[in-house]
């Protein structure tokens, strides 16, 4: 498996693990993030498995194709993108908060959303 920049021609599978995992993420502004290099994707055997897409210095969406979860996709795709900026920011809910603390997130609370998190990893 390899962690790479997406090209045009892995978005409908990007969208796919994304809509797959329930994530509210609109394709158009997935594109725009793709061509701007923000979006990494883990590969195996030329298939898309995961990925991830960055708004600055913020994971706006990860996810991996459910039957390769637990197998390390997310870890590398954020550690990844942790390599490209100097600061990280995701905002979750209870259920990943142990991913996000396993890679170094410190994780709190959002102030006035009930059950949402931001973990911040500098």
């Amino acid at each position: 498996m390899t962690v790479r920049d997406a090209t045009p021609d892995d978005h409908d599978a990007i969208m796919g693990i994304l809509d797959a995992a329930m994530l509210d993420t609109d394709p158009e502004a997935v594109r725009t993030s793709i061509e701007s290099g923000n979006v990494l994707v883990a590969v195996a055997d030329d298939r898309v498995l995961g990925a991830l897409v960055l708004e600055g210095e913020r994971i706006e969406a990860v996810a991996v194709r459910r039957n390769r979860r637990g197998q390390g996709l997310g870890s590398a795709l954020v550690t990844a993108a942790f390599d490209r900026r100097d600061r990280l920011v995701a905002e979750c809910d209870e259920r990943v908060r142990p991913f996000y603390e396993s890679l170094g997130f410190a994780v709190e609370p959002v102030p006035g959303a009930s059950g949402r998190l931001r973990g911040v990893r500098e």
